[in-house]
């Protein structure tokens, strides 16, 4: 709550974020979540110029192959539609399925960041594991299936991990990406877990993520001011 009135009482600021360019941005919820805790979000980033849209597919709670399908298909419309590749914003559970999106159509991916997101192949990472495995079984079928077996192998696309070692839910070392490509970086914010999208700094973070064009990514480092809000501790 506290991150979320922090939010809306800077929101008169917010407009000095970097504008958008107009790509196409889908938004993932995380796990029990759906879209309408990512509408903060995506109302900021509509605002910045982004065409921002969320996935339209009710609660994050089921892991299949339809799932897979219909967020893939989200991905192909805003592609599409936008006529260009498209940014993947991914919380916690959703930061996972950005990634794996990324790795099974990287040529209609730009970029994918991640928020407080379990990427290891350890679940022991996320106090969530029991439920998600009564609720999907310890093997849901994408990974029956071949797909969703290395989840800490970064996409082949320039991949943020936001991550806060005051998570609560997610550990933070389960969400450090162990880069193997030189567009691969992780930024640790000062935030909980249920806040992180809408956390000021994160905020920050995504829409200087985004605002970089197609291209050109380099990798993250805060200006002026806003560098009190990103620690400087060593993530191993």
């Amino acid at each position: 709550m506290t991150e979320l009135a922090s939010f809306y009482a800077l929101t008169p600021l917010m407009g000095m974020l970097p504008r958008g360019d107009g790509h196409g941005v889908l938004v993932l919820p995380g796990f029990m979540a759906s879209d309408f805790s990512t509408a903060p979000l995506r109302r900021l980033l509509a605002k910045l110029g982004y065409d921002a849209v969320g996935w339209n597919l009710g609660r994050n709670v089921r892991v299949d192959n339809a799932r897979i399908e219909a967020m893939m298909a989200c991905v192909d419309e805003l592609h599409a539609r936008t006529g260009g590749k498209v940014s993947i914003v991914g919380w916690s559970l959703g930061g996972v399925f950005a990634r794996e999106l990324a790795k099974l159509a990287p040529e209609k991916v730009r970029q994918v960041i991640s928020l407080g997101s379990p990427i290891s192949d350890d679940r022991n990472h996320t106090n969530a594991r029991r439920l998600f495995e009564y609720l999907n079984g310890h093997e849901p079928e994408p990974i029956r299936n071949g797909n969703f077996r290395e989840l800490a192998k970064a996409p082949p696309v320039p991949t943020t991990s936001i991550l806060t070692k005051a998570d609560g839910v997610v550990h933070w070392r389960g969400s450090v990406q162990d880069c193997d490509h030189d567009q691969c970086e992780n930024i640790e914010v000062f935030a909980s877990h249920c806040g992180l999208g809408v956390n000021p700094a994160a905020v920050y973070a995504i829409a200087d993520r985004l605002a970089q064009e197609e291209g050109k990514w380099r990798k993250f480092q805060p200006r002026g001011i806003a560098n009190i809000a990103f620690p400087r501790t060593r993530l191993h």
